[in-house]
C-alpha cells in the first residue's frame, strides 16, 4: 500500500491491487500541489467535510472516473444531487468496502460547501487497509477524545494538521499526537497559504522529542506504508 501527500489536506491511498482513494483532492486552486485533478486516479473519494479547500476537485475527478464518494449523511447528499455515487455514513460508523474499513470521527472545524450548502459535521476518518490503521484527523481543533480513537485502533499514521488559524497550530498537534500515540505522525494542513504558514520540522522535533516518530512528506511525494 502507498500514501502519497499532494500538500494542503490532500492524499492518496493506493491498495496493493491498484485501488485508488482520495482523501479531500485539493488540486486544481491549491498553489502547492505539484499534481492537478486531470493526473489522478480515484475509485473512491472521501471527503471530510464540505469547504472548498477539501471538496476541491472531487467533482471533476469523479466525473472521470466514476468515482464512489464517501462521506457523512448530508455531504453524500450533496454530492449524489450533483449526479454521483455517494455511500452515506455518519461520525461513529464503520463500513467494511472492498479496500478496507472506514470509521469517521469527530472533528471541530465547520462544514459549509462553496455554494453555501450546509453539509453535516465536519469529520476525521479512519481507515483499515492492508493491515494499516491511517487517521485523517480532518480541520480539526484539539479534542481530548483522541485519546479514545488511539486507544480503541491503534494508529499507524496519523495525518494531522499544524497551520494554526483554522486549525491546531504546532503546540496543539504534538499534543493531538500524543493522545493519539501513532507510530507515525505526518503533518499537514500548512503553507498552502500565509495565514496557515508553518514550519512542518519544528513540528517534527518537538514531536519526536515526545517519542512520537514523524515523517515530513514532500508536496507530491509517494511512501509505503
Amino acid at each position: 500500500m502507498k500514501l502519497k501527500y499532494f500538500s494542503h489536506s490532500a492524499f492518496q491511498i493506493t491498495t496493493e491491487n491498484n485501488i485508488s482513494i482520495l482523501i479531500d483532492p485539493f488540486l486544481d486552486d491549491n498553489p502547492t500541489s505539484p499534481v492537478k485533478s486531470k493526473d489522478v486516479k480515484a475509485d473512491y473519494i472521501i471527503l471530510t467535510h464540505g469547504h472548498g479547500d477539501h471538496l476541491g476537485d472531487s467533482f471533476k475527478i469523479a466525473k472521470r472516473w466514476n468515482s464512489t464518494f464517501i462521506c457523512v449523511n448530508e455531504l453524500a447528499n450533496y454530492c449524489s444531487e450533483h449526479g454521483f455515487k455517494a455511500h452515506n455514513m455518519h461520525i461513529g460508523g464503520g463500513y467494511n468496502f472492498d479496500f478496507g474499513r472506514v470509521k469517521f470521527t469527530i472533528a471541530h472545524h465547520g462544514s459549509k460547501t462553496p455554494d453555501n450548502q450546509y453539509t453535516g459535521e465536519p469529520s476525521g476518518v479512519v481507515l483499515s487497509v492492508e493491515n494499516k490503521n491511517v487517521y485523517h484527523t480532518g480541520d480539526t481543533g484539539l479534542f481530548y477524545d483522541m485519546k479514545l480513537i488511539g486507544e480503541m485502533t491503534p494508529i499507524d499514521y496519523m495525518l494531522l494538521p499544524i497551520g494554526d488559524n483554522f486549525t491546531m497550530g504546532i503546540t496543539d498537534a504534538v499534543k493531538a499526537a500524543e493522545l493519539v500515540n501513532p507510530k507515525v505522525a505526518i503533518p499537514m494542513h500548512y503553507n498552502t497559504f500565509p495565514v496557515i504558514n508553518a514550519d512542518p520540522n519544528e513540528f517534527k522535533k518537538i514531536v519526536e522529542a515526545k517519542g512520537i516518530s514523524c515523517k515530513v512528506l514532500k508536496f507530491g511525494e509517494e511512501i509505503i506504508l
